[in-house]
This record gives structure tokens, C-alpha cells and sequence, in this order.
């Protein structure tokens, strides 16, 4: 959370020096010339699609993307529908100010189909009062149902949440009973809410043993050792009180903390016992490292090995990349893959992670947040066991972001063109000292166009024209029509439901139903083809920024009237489907058989 001009130029020299021989190795490079890069904002939408010659490390070389303008096509239109459908929420952060640390990150929420009646409902978890007195006096968490896409309800007399102050939630069916449980990351100890089936939730957490008592921040359910149970891995972020903060201040005014003034807490991983308990297992399994101060975590196969590994993004302190070893053990390689700082060698702000395939290489890329004046970070996946490199100031990402502070992220086809979108919610952490573009900021929307990234925010809806505190940012298709929606949480001010109005050229969508592997198939990899266009993707654990996505996949169909499917599952069983339909629902179960749905329109 801070910027680095913060550093002294000592530690700058003193990291390049000891880099200078491994960057090469990673594909690091340093950024090109500011000037040059604002010139590379004034290319034309069109001559910017038209050059596609993109190669910045290595060339999609089965999918060349047609040379055509998406955003006379298919522009994105995302619509603001919160307060229509009956989404009345709005996250508190309680700020009084005394300049709390815990109030500037909070904000999350999850995508919950908690009834099964095929229809996403979320989950909100509610700030409030950090330093409250009584903290029963708290506003509670909420769950709203959705109502086939029409309206959505409060559900009443649930017993989830309401005494802590939460950060976000992380959404799973740990014990694979069909009915998704809730995770909830606070500020103080964490808690877990067992789905009864019934339409409610148990408290399990001290049964559980996964009441984590630190300050965490984002978690994500994931199977580690493919033994088909979810285990969960969560984000710790700093020693800190906010009933006995520690006190900071700037021209004699209470001010934030910088997170180097607060000790750093390790990140923990429970593995799931199979029992409806858990294993506090981070250290024995090599999920750690030093200056810990984890934000944003994603889990995926980041080297095509077949086995999940862990990125954690981290505040101010070099990112983690925990790659999964042969005996279930795991080596942190953020240094050698070249993720865990940014182009020019210095660490960042790292605050949010989005995932996906920008280049057609059939490797996951990541794209990170950060804090102003630090442009977001795109790591390119060379498909090289692991390599990446950063590429934001070759793609045009610098300029879009570096008056930003970014937090949730989603790296997604909106439109289902075949080019990938990136969205973005910003929003300052300091309403006495924000800088870049101030404490309210605009959500911003991107568009790969070949060879740049392009910012369509303008032209993508209304919503985009406000200012706004952003935080967490989770995608489903709440109405079923065959695209992904989002929900975006503000900090003091409603919550948004995008709708998403583009027009669809065709889009599959792919849900899962594990045996072997988990119930939802959480890090199950499909390959889609039509016509001459295959993509990949990955039904990745955690992502974005302190919220839990809806399990399922949308891939772009090109108009075509059928498409190819591979499946490879964690579990290693893999499956091929030829002649799929297009233009709807496929649940794919892992003895091989499936369901077709029609989306609702």
C-alpha cells in the first residue's frame, strides 16, 4: 500500500546490482521511456488492432487473432443494476478518523448458489466499527438470493458473521455435500459456516481449526494434493490492533501506517483431513517466505505440470510464486520465473491478481494491481516451464493504470470476441493523503486489441463515469443469458451489479461436477476449439481481491455452430467431446457424462 517513491534509491541500486545477472534468464527488462509509452496512447483503435505483430517473449503461434476493430463489433456494455434487482448493501469501513490501517482494505464478497436452484446468490461481508466497543453492535454480513435473474432478497436469520470486522469470503464445498460453505477473512479470527442443506449455516469454525486470530485478507479454496478435498489457503497481511494500534501520523495528522512501520504475519494453508477438520500445514508443505504480506492469491498449474500451484501477490515485499514439487511439497520460484517483481527489479504494491490466456499461447498469464505511480503488472507466461515476464510497459498498461490504485481485478472476454478484457476496480486507501488521481477513482475497463492493451471505459457504460472507492470484484452469470456479470464492492458507498449487455457473437459456458476430483472441479483446464480457434482456460482458485467467483467458464464460440472440448481434470482424467453444441450450459461430470442447459434469455 504504498508508493515507491518511499524507497531510497540505495535499495533501488542495491536490487538491480544483485539482479542484473538472472534478469535476462527471467525475460525481465526495464520499461521503456515514459515519453515513448504516452506516444503509444495516441495510436488510433484501428491502427492499433491492424499491426498485430505481437511477440513481446513468445508468439501465440495456434491462434492468431483476426484483424478486425472489437470495439466497432462488439463493444462492452456494462450495465449498473444493483439497485433494480433489490442489491441494497453497501460495505462500511467504519473510518472515524484515526487512520486505522485495517479500515483502508476491506471490501470483498463471494458468488454462492447456496439453495441449488441453479441461480447465483451472494454473499456480503459487512465491516463496521473496527475498534467497536461492543462488537455484536456491528452490522452483519449478508446473504442475498437471487430470484432467476429478476430480483434479489436479503435472507434473514442467518447465523453468518456479524461480530468481526471482514475483510472478504472465500466460497467452496469443503466436505463435497453438494451445498458451497463460507469462509470468512477478518480482522481477528477468521470463520467458517457449514451449509446445512437446509438453508442455513453452522459455525464450525473452532471444530474446523481454522480460525486464524490474525488480520487476513484474501483466501481461496483449492485441492493441493489431489485427494479430491478442498484445502484452503489464506492471505495474512500485518501484526496489527486496531484496539491497540500502533500510532502514525503525518504533518502532526493522524495517517495510515506504511505497511514497513507494521510487522509482517505469514500466510497459513489448512489441509482438509476429510473429517470436517483441517491441518494447519504452511510451513511443513513450503508455503512461506520472508516479508510475507499476502493481499491477493490465485491458485492454477502455472508451469503445465499438472499439479496446482500458489501465487500470492504481497505489499511492498516480493511476490510468491509456490510451485507445486512431485512430493507434495512446495518451492517458492517467484524470484527465478521472473514474477516476483516488477520489470525494472524493485517490489510493489501488490494488491489484486486476475488470471487468464491475453496472448493465445496456452499458458496462464497474471495481471496484478498496485498502488499509485506503480503501473499494474502483466507477467507474461512464456510457456516455458514457469518463465514469465513482465510486460505491462511493452502492452500499453503502464499509462492506463500508473495514476491508479487498483485492488479487484478479472481478466475475462466480456464480449466474447476472442480478445481478452481486463476490469479493474480503484480506489485510494488515504483520504487525507491520496495522490494519482485522489481518494475516489474511477473502475476502468481494457481491451487487448493485438498488440496494446486499449481502455474502452468510456464507451463501456455510465458506471464508469463515477468515482468510487473500489475493493473486491467477483464475475458469475447472475441471469443466466450466457455471459459473464459482475458484482463490485465499494467501500461507503452501494454496491454495483454489473449486467452484462454486450452483444454475443456465441459463448459456451462449462461448469463442472467432480467424483475424484472436488465438487466443482476447482483447477479443472479446458481447451475449447472452433473453428480454427482454440483457447484455453482454468477454473482457478481465489483470484481478484478478497472474493470467490462463481464456479464455471464462458468461452467465445466465433459464430461457429458447434466446438471441440478437453477436459483435463486435477485428478488426471481427461476427456474429449467433439460436436458440442453452442450457445449453452454444458455441466461436465468426471465419470464422462454431461448435462446440456439452455441459457435463460
Amino acid at each position: 500500500m504504498s508508493s515507491p517513491s518511499a524507497r531510497t534509491k540505495m535499495n533501488q541500486l542495491f536490487i538491480l546490482a544483485s539482479l542484473v545477472s538472472i534478469v535476462s534468464l527471467c525475460g525481465c527488462h526495464r520499461s521503456p521511456d515514459p515519453v515513448l509509452q504516452e506516444k503509444s496512447v495516441t495510436t488510433t483503435q484501428e491502427e492499433s488492432v491492424l499491426k498485430f505483430e505481437f511477440d513481446p517473449g513468445v508468439q501465440a503461434t495456434t491462434n492468431q487473432v483476426k484483424a478486425e476493430s472489437p470495439f466497432e463489433q462488439q463493444p462492452i456494455r456494462l450495465t449498473n443494476v444493483a439497485g433494480k434487482v433489490g442489491l441494497d448493501f453497501t460495505y462500511l469501513n467504519g473510518a472515524e478518523g484515526q487512520q486505522l490501517m485495517v479500515e483502508s482494505l476491506g471490501g470483498g464478497c463471494g458468488w454462492i448458489d447456496f439453495d441449488l436452484d441453479g441461480w447465483p446468490d451472494l454473499f456480503l461481508p459487512q465491516g463496521g466499527k473496527p475498534d467497536a466497543v461492543a462488537p455484536l453492535e456491528r452490522p452483519a454480513d449478508m446473504l442475498f438470493r437471487n430470484f432467476q435473474g429478476k430480483r434479489f432478497e436479503s435472507v434473514e436469520g442467518l447465523v453468518i458473521g456479524g461480530t468481526e470486522y471482514s475483510q472478504g469470503a472465500a466460497i467452496g464445498d469443503f466436505d463435497g455435500d453438494g451445498f458451497d460453505d463460507i469462509y470468512v477473512t477478518n480482522v481477528g479470527s477468521n470463520a467458517l459456516y457449514h451449509n446445512q442443506g437446509d438453508g442455513t449455516f453452522l459455525n464450525v469454525t473452532e471444530s474446523a481449526g481454522v480460525g486464524d486470530e490474525r488480520w487476513s485478507s484474501s483466501a481461496a479454496w483449492t485441492d493441493l494434493n489431489q485427494d479430491g478435498l478442498l484445502d484452503l489457503y489464506v492471505c495474512n497481511y500485518a501484526d496489527y490492533d486496531p484496539y491497540s494500534p500502533r500510532v502514525c501520523a503525518k504533518d502532526g495528522q493522524p495517517a495510515l501506517c506504511h505497511p514497513r512501520e507494521i510487522s509482517p504475519v505469514a500466510d497459513e494453508c489448512y489441509l482438509n483431513n476429510g473429517d470436517f477438520s483441517f491441518q494447519a500445514s504452511a510451513t511443513r508443505l513450503g508455503l512461506y517466505g520472508k516479508g510475507n504480506r499476502g493481499l491477493g492469491v490465485v491458485t492454477a498449474d502455472f508451469n503445465a505440470d499438472g499439479r496446482t500451484d500458489v501465487y500470492v501477490c504481497n505489499d511492498t515485499t516480493a511476490n510468491f510464486l509456490f510451485l507445486n514439487q512431485p512430493d507434495g511439497t512446495f518451492h517458492e520460484s517467484a524470484f527465478l520465473s521472473g514474477t516476483a517483481f516488477n520489470s525494472q527489479g524493485y517490489a510493489q504494491a501488490s494488491m489484486g491478481v486476475a488470471v487468464g490466456d491475453y496472448d493465445r499461447n496456452q499458458a496462464l498469464d497474471l495481471y496484478l494491481t498496485h498502488f499509485t505511480n506503480e503501473e499494474n503488472a502483466l507477467y507474461q507466461n512464456l510457456g516455458k516451464k514457469g518463465l514469465f515476464r513482465e510486460v505491462a510497459g511493452l502492452v500499453g498498461l503502464r499509462p492506463i493504470s500508473y495514476s491508479k490504485l487498483g485492488f479487484g481485478t478479472v481478466m475475462q472476454d466480456f464480449n466474447c470476441d476472442g480478445l481478452m478484457d481486463l476490469f479493474v476496480a480503484n480506489g485510494h486507501i488515504d483520504p487525507r493523503n491520496a495522490d494519482g488521481d485522489g481518494y475516489k477513482q474511477n473502475p476502468q475497463v481494457m481491451t487487448f486489441a493485438g498488440t496494446q492493451w486499449v481502455e474502452v471505459s468510456k464507451t463501456s457504460g455510465d458506471y464508469f463515469q463515477q468515482k468510487l472507492v473500489g475493493r473486491g470484484v467477483a464475475l458469475a452469470d447472475y441471469d443466466r443469458d450466457g455471459d459473464f456479470d459482475l458484482a463490485v464492492v465499494h467501500q461507503n458507498s452501494p454496491l454495483a451489479l454489473l449486467r452484462n449487455d454486450s452483444e454475443l457473437a456465441g459463448s459456451v459456458s462449462i461448469r463442472f461436477l467432480g467424483s475424484k476430483s472436488s465438487r466443482h472441479g476447482i483447477n479443472t483446464r479446458v481447451w475449447l476449439t472452433a473453428g480454427d480457434e482454440t483457447l484455453v482456460q482454468e477454473l482457478s482458485g481465489g483470484s481478484s481481491y478478497c472474493v470467490t467467483h462463481y464456479p464455471e467458464l464462458v468461452f467465445p464460440t466465433f459464430e461457429e455452430e458447434s466446438c471441440s472440448i478437453r477436459i483435463l481434470w486435477p485428478s488426471g482424467i481427461e476427456q474429449k467431446y467433439e460436436n458440442m453444441p453452442v450457445n449453452s450450459t454444458i455441466i461436465f461430470r468426471e465419470d464422462g457424462e454431461y448435462l446440456l442447459e439452455s441459457p435463460s434469455l
